[in-house]
């Protein structure tokens, strides 16, 4: 008997699976047609009705507004973000922003509170409860809770009326007319309108606070920017024999020898007990130059500039770079309490530590 057997397929021969790229889907239904969207124009469109949205809020913003603000300004413990869902995430973002701008915060999610992480929430802490309804169930839970405990409540509604607006010690609106969706269903401008709220308190906070850079340094210690903010005179000035520092008898001859061994593009001139009498720079090089001097015996303290700009070893390196800017120069002597030079820093140097 003769069997006939399919010939073998090579494993490169062999058929490779429909996909979605070939007009299928993996479950084998055909794959629908793309409608032709004009994205930009979609995209435009969410912009300017997420942008009326915030428009609005500035147009309702009164005293409820300001009482909010005193209550996270008075507070004495921490500020608690509650929200769910879409809002939890909004919560999350706002509580983020207060931390960083020197309002103790964090968030706490309903439905884990009511399981057991309220007791992270003391009766001196402040807590803003976000629902847009004003009627999620997560947070009606917790809400006579917090008002057994004697919590100040700040809601963020769009509904003036709802349950969380009527408990809240303070209710500000962030309706919106419509959503970006154009479903009406995904919370797109009513967040937006939320998240926009959150950062007026916490800006409006801040500046209560008179937080400053120093301090908002403080919050971030991580990142170029917070490097940046903390880094001090200290951090990038040479100091010792590096410093390019001559007294005022020394010749011009061997300043010159000293400010290219320094490499900072200028010499500073002290007296005897190291304080600073002045400076000479590339400019009073070139101006010295034009002049019939002998470079052998002509001293510096005929060629310097008297006086000079300076700054301390604990100032913030950017207010080494705010002096240069104002005063159009390129390089700083640095002194200690008593006035004696102790370091020295051009713009270079600030450049390569990313102050600049």
């Amino acid at each position: 008997m003769t069997v006939h057997r399919q010939p073998k397929t090579h494993s490169n021969q062999r058929k490779r699976p429909a996909t979605a790229a070939d007009g299928a889907l993996t479950n084998g239904h055909t794959k629908p047609a793309q409608p032709q969207i004009n994205t930009i124009k979609v995209a435009r469109e969410v912009f300017a009705t997420e942008a009326q949205a915030i428009s609005a809020l500035a147009e309702r913003v009164a005293e409820e507004f300001s009482y909010a603000c005193e209550l996270l300004f008075n507070c004495t413990g921490r500020v608690v973000v509650c929200g769910v869902g879409k809002s939890g995430h909004i919560a999350n973002k706002i509580a983020a922003t207060l931390a960083s701008t020197g309002t103790p915060a964090f968030f706490v999610h309903p439905t884990e509170a009511s399981h057991g992480d309220f007791g992270m929430i003391r009766p001196e802490d402040v807590v803003i409860a976000i629902s847009y309804s004003g009627e999620a169930d997560e947070l009606k839970v917790i809400l006579p809770l917090l008002k057994r405990s004697a919590n100040p409540i700040i809601a963020l509604t769009g509904r003036t009326e709802s349950s969380l607006a009527k408990t809240a010690s303070v209710s500000l609106d962030v309706s919106v007319e419509v959503e970006a969706c154009p479903l009406g269903l995904a919370p797109t401008s009513s967040t937006t309108a939320t998240l926009a709220m959150g950062d007026a308190l916490a800006i409006a906070v801040l500046q209560m606070r008179g937080f400053s850079e120093s301090d908002f340094a403080l919050t971030h210690p991580g990142g170029a920017l917070g490097r940046k903010l903390m880094l001090q005179v200290a951090d990038i000035m040479v100091t010792g024999d590096e410093i390019p520092l001559v007294s005022i008898d020394t010749s011009l001859k061997n300043a010159l020898c000293e400010m290219s061994a320094g490499k900072l593009g200028f010499l500073i001139i002290a007296d005897k007990a190291c304080r600073l009498s002045g400076v000479f720079s590339d400019g009073d090089l070139r101006r010295a130059l034009d002049r019939d001097i002998d470079i052998g015996t002509t001293t510096m303290g005929e060629l310097m500039t008297p006086g000079g700009k300076t700054i301390h070893a604990e100032q913030l390196a950017v207010e080494a770079l705010s002096i240069m800017e104002d005063k159009k120069i390129y390089a700083l002597a640095v002194v200690d309490q008593n006035d004696r030079v102790c370091g020295a820093l051009n713009m270079h140097s600030l450049l390569k530590a990313g102050v600049v």
